[in-house]
């Protein structure tokens, strides 16, 4: 087979599997959900979340970075579906979702080492 006929047989068959890829709207919130993972304080705050409800005042504490900072990107991660929180009078607690996500991380990490 000739280069030219390779070409057009692999056209052919990229264009067949475009098909049944998720949609242009649904790989962007795939992304977006993929960039709220991309920082190293938001991997860390999910590790240490888990299923149990923590506040944000011990991830803050624990992790050494200023409220704001935390709060952000708690917010980043809640708006990304990954995290759940919780108030309760001034106190806010958060746990994740799926914890099934801690092994999806960990899995992530042990390819791209």
């Amino acid at each position: 087979m000739n280069h030219e006929d390779l070409k057009k047989q692999n056209i052919k068959e990229l264009r067949e599997l475009e098909k049944t890829l998720p949609s242009n709207e649904e790989f962007e919130d795939y992304s977006d959900k993929l960039k709220a993972l991309s920082d190293p304080t938001r991997l860390k705050i999910l590790y240490l979340l888990g299923t149990d409800l923590k506040c944000t005042c011990s991830i803050q504490e624990v992790l050494d970075k200023p409220q704001s900072n935390i709060s952000h990107h708690l917010k980043i991660l809640k708006n990304a579906g990954f995290i759940e929180s919780e108030k309760d009078g001034v106190w806010v607690y958060h746990k994740l979702k799926d914890p099934k996500l801690i092994e999806l991380l960990n899995q992530i990490i042990n390819i791209i080492k």
